[in-house]
C-alpha cells in the first residue's frame, strides 16, 4: 500500500532522483523553483511512500490555465523530460491516482506526462518528437575523425571567415537573448521572458553555461548547455539568419561537443525534434541517433490528447503574424503568451 504526499522534503526528494538510473535534470527540486519565479505557476510535486515511509516514486507537475490555451497540468513544461518515476507499478498507480484526482481538483482537461525511451501502459499518448542524442569518444580528436567530409568543412569555413567561440556564463546573457529573442520572432513563436533565463543560469550555476559564436565582436549564434550526470544538452539554441552561410551553428555545436568531452561525458543532448524536420536532419549529420519521446496523458475518456504546437491549423493564422512584428513587440508581448504554452 503506498501512499502519496507533497509534503516531502527538497532533500528527500532529491535524494531518490539521484539515486534513480532514469531520473532525468527536470525532476529535480531546483526546477520546481525556476518555474515558479520564472513563470509564477503552482506546482504540485507528488510523492509516493510505502508502509515504511520509504520514498517509492515521485511525479512533479506544474498546474497552468490561462483562457487561450485551456487548463492542464504538465511534467514537465518547457522542458523535454519528466513524467512518473517510480521503483514499482504500485507506486506508479498510486501517483497516477493522485495526478487524476488532482485533475479533477483544479478543473483541468488533462495531465500530460513527458516521458522518455518509455511508455506507462494503458495511456493515451502521442509520439511526434524524439530527442537526438550522440554517444561521445573519449577525445575530441576521435570524435572528430568520425564526422563526415562535408560536416567537417562546414565547421573549418566557419574557422576560415574568422568566426570565434566561447564558453562563458551569465556576462553573455544579453547576447544570448538578444539573438534568441530575434530566432523565436523569425520562427512565429513567443519568446520567453529573459528572467527564465536568469533563473536557469543561477539555480543551475556550476552545471549551466552559455556558448557563444562571434563575428568581430557581435555574437550571431548562442546557446545554452546543462550538464547532468555523465550527459550535455543544449535545451535552447539559436542563431541570426543572415548569417548561417558562415555556418556558425556548425562551430557551436562542434565547441559544445568538445566541451562535453572535456568534462568527460560520454553523451551529448541535441534537444527533441519532429522526425525527418529540418532541425533532425541536422542533429543526424553529427552522428546523433532519435530516442522516443513519449508524452501520454491522463484525459477524459473519448477525448483526444491536445495538440499545442506549431503545427496545429489552429494558430497558422497566428504564426504568420508573429513573424511580421517587430522584436520589440515580441520581447514585450512574448512572456505573457508563452508561459502558458508548455
Amino acid at each position: 500500500m503506498h501512499r502519496v504526499t507533497e509534503d516531502l522534503a527538497p532533500q528527500r526528494w532529491d535524494a531518490y532522483v539521484e539515486a534513480s538510473a532514469a531520473g532525468t535534470p527536470y525532476h529535480r527540486w531546483v526546477w520546481r523553483g525556476i518555474i515558479e519565479k520564472s513563470f509564477g505557476h503552482r506546482c504540485h510535486y507528488l510523492a509516493a511512500l510505502d508502509a515504511q515511509d520509504r520514498v517509492t516514486g515521485v511525479l512533479p507537475l506544474v498546474h497552468m490555465k490561462s483562457a487561450l490555451f485551456g487548463n492542464f497540468l504538465v511534467s514537465v513544461p518547457f522542458v523535454n523530460y519528466g513524467g512518473v518515476l517510480c521503483d514499482s507499478e504500485a507506486a506508479r498507480e498510486a501517483l497516477l491516482a493522485r495526478a487524476d484526482a488532482l485533475r479533477g481538483e483544479c478543473g483541468a482537461s488533462y495531465v500530460e506526462l513527458r516521458h522518455v525511451g518509455h511508455a506507462h501502459p494503458g495511456l493515451p499518448e502521442r509520439r511526434h518528437k524524439v530527442t537526438m542524442l550522440l554517444a561521445l569518444e573519449r577525445d575530441p580528436k576521435a570524435q572528430w575523425d568520425g564526422f563526415d567530409a562535408k560536416l567537417r568543412n562546414q565547421v573549418r569555413k566557419a574557422e576560415k571567415v574568422g568566426l570565434s567561440c566561447l564558453i562563458g556564463d551569465a556576462e553573455y546573457l544579453d547576447d544570448f537573448y538578444r539573438v534568441f529573442a530575434r530566432n523565436m520572432r523569425d520562427l512565429g513563436t513567443p519568446v520567453y521572458a529573459k528572467r527564465f533565463f536568469q533563473s536557469v543560469l543561477a539555480d543551475l550555476a556550476g552545471s549551466a553555461r552559455i556558448v557563444a559564436v562571434k563575428r568581430g565582436e557581435t555574437v550571431i549564434a548562442a546557446g545554452i548547455l546543462c550538464r547532468y550526470r555523465d550527459s550535455v544538452e543544449m535545451p535552447w539554441a539559436s542563431s541570426l539568419a543572415e548569417y548561417r552561410t558562415l555556418c556558425p551553428n556548425n562551430m557551436m555545436y562542434w565547441e559544445a561537443i568538445k566541451y562535453a568531452i572535456g568534462l568527460g561525458c560520454t553523451s551529448f543532448d541535441f534537444g527533441r525534434s519532429t522526425p525527418d524536420g529540418g532541425t533532425y536532419n541536422f542533429k543526424k549529420q553529427w552522428g546523433a541517433k532519435p530516442v522516443q519521446l513519449h508524452w501520454q496523458y491522463l484525459l477524459d475518456q473519448g477525448t483526444q490528447p491536445p495538440e499545442l504546437d506549431n503545427k496545429n491549423p489552429r494558430y497558422r493564422m497566428a504564426i504568420a503574424l508573429w513573424r511580421r512584428l517587430p522584436v520589440l513587440v515580441t520581447r514585450l508581448a512574448g512572456p505573457h503568451i508563452v508561459r502558458c504554452i508548455p
